[in-house]
C-alpha cells in the first residue's frame, strides 16, 4: 500500500499528539500542526526517535488566522495528496467572563475562533488536495457539545453541523466525514490548574467505567475512522465518554 499522508492539527501534545504517534506507528507520513514551534518540533523529534524513521514532520500556524492557514495549506500541498485530515487544534480558550456584554461576546468569539475556524479553514483549504476516493475527514467534538458550557460547547456544536455538511458534500466522491467528542481525557492540557484531585474524581465518578479516558483511546477512535474498513462510516459524531452520556 503507498504510503498515507496524514494532517494533524493540535499535534503537538496530548490527542492530538497521541494521533500522530498511532498514524506514524502504521508508516504514515505525519504532518502535525500548532502554534507552538518549541512543542512541535520535540514531540515529531520524540516520534521520529520512537519509530527510527523519518515519519514525522511539523509546520507552525494559527488556523484561525487566514493568512497562517493558508500558508499552512500551501506548505502541505507541495508533497502531494493528503489521505487524512484529522481537525484537534482548539480548547476552552474563553473559561470565564466579566459578566458584561462586551466579555460574553469576546468569549463566544475567541471560542468559535479557535474550535470551528481552525478546523473550517484548515479543511476547506486542503480539500483540493484530498484523496479521492479514499480521503478522510475527522474532527474533534467534545462532550460539552451536548451539555456545555456554553461558548465552548456552540463552538463544537457547530462542529457537528460542518461534518453533516461536507459529509454529504463529499461523499460522491468517496470521502468521509466524520467527528469524535470525548469526554473527560486525562494526560492533557486542557482543563490546566484547574484539574484537581477533587475536579478529576468528580469527572471519574459521572462516568460508567470508574476512570478517565486516555489521549490513546481517543486516537485510536480516530485511526478506526480514518481507515479503509471504514469508508462506509460517515456523517457521524462517535461519543468516547466511558457513559457519562448515554447513547448520544
Amino acid at each position: 500500500m503507498e504510503q498515507r499522508r496524514v494532517v494533524v492539527s493540535g499535534g503537538g501534545t496530548g490527542i492530538g499528539l497521541a494521533t500522530a504517534e498511532a498514524f506514524a506507528g502504521e508508516g504514515a507520513q505525519v504532518i502535525i500542526l500548532g502554534r507552538r514551534a518549541e512543542v512541535l518540533s520535540e514531540a515529531a523529534a520524540k516520534l521520529n526517535t520512537a519509530f527510527d524513521a523519518d515519519l514525522v514532520s511539523w509546520t507552525t500556524a494559527d488556523l484561525s488566522d487566514v493568512r497562517q492557514a493558508q500558508a499552512a495549506v500551501e506548505a502541505i500541498a507541495l508533497h502531494g495528496p493528503v489521505d487524512v485530515i484529522v481537525t484537534n487544534a482548539g480548547g476552552n480558550v474563553a473559561a470565564g467572563d466579566d459578566g458584561t456584554l462586551a466579555g460574553i461576546a469576546e468569549g463566544y468569539r475567541r471560542n468559535f475562533e479557535a474550535n470551528v475556524l481552525t478546523a473550517v479553514l484548515l479543511t476547506e483549504g486542503l480539500l483540493p488536495f484530498i484523496r479521492r476516493p479514499g480521503g478522510r475527514i475527522v474532527h474533534l467534538s467534545s462532550i460539552a457539545a451536548l451539555r456545555g458550557p456554553g461558548s465552548y460547547g456552540g463552538a463544537k456544536a457547530a462542529l457537528h453541523a460542518y461534518t453533516f455538511e461536507l459529509a454529504q458534500r463529499l461523499g460522491p466522491d468517496g470521502v468521509t466525514v466524520n467527528a469524535v467528542a470525548p469526554g473527560y481525557i486525562g494526560d492533557t492540557e486542557f482543563f490546566g490548574d484547574r484539574a484537581t484531585p477533587e475536579f478529576v474524581k468528580a469527572r471519574v465518578d459521572g462516568t460508567l467505567v470508574g476512570k478517565a479516558g486516555t489521549p490513546s483511546e481517543v486516537a485510536a477512535a480516530i485511526r478506526y475512522l480514518a481507515s479503509p474498513e471504514a469508508g462506509y462510516v460517515t456523517g457521524q459524531i462517535l461519543h468516547i465518554n466511558g457513559g457519562t452520556m448515554l447513547g448520544r
